[in-house]
């Protein structure tokens, strides 16, 4: 059988995992042992980094929308309770980008579901 070299392929292979991970400190963007150890662990912690991003946005928009709330006289449970009641259906994003963009709104809303509060608390 005929022998078979693959330094182009293993060429190209080294080549291409030093290309990801330029940038790199530490020598984990020149060596390639070092660099294909570090990628692994890059490519890993960018997966769940992804669904990570999606729990820490929610977090944030729920701090915007209590510090707005508190204005009003208001707690961000009460606010989310009084929404539900009222059956006003807008995502936890879009209040936070009322609340900081465009108070008026966010206050004609905050009102709503303080007075469906009150009429839970009189019945």
């Amino acid at each position: 059988m005929t022998r078979v070299k693959g330094g182009i392929v293993t060429k190209k292979r080294r080549k291409r995992t030093l290309k990801e991970t330029k940038g790199f400190m530490w020598g984990r963007n020149s060596k390639f042992k070092l660099a294909k150890d570090a990628l692994r662990h890059a490519l890993t912690h960018a997966f769940q980094d992804r669904r990570k991003k999606k729990r820490v946005f929610r977090t944030v928009w729920q701090v915007q929308i209590s510090a707005a709330c508190k204005q009003y006289g208001l707690s961000y449970s009460k606010f989310i309770h009084g929404l539900t009641k009222s059956k006003i259906e807008i995502n936890r994003k879009m209040l936070a980008t009322l609340a900081i963009k465009h108070p008026e709104i966010f206050k004609v809303i905050v009102e709503k579901a303080k007075t469906t509060l009150e009429t839970l608390k009189t019945a």
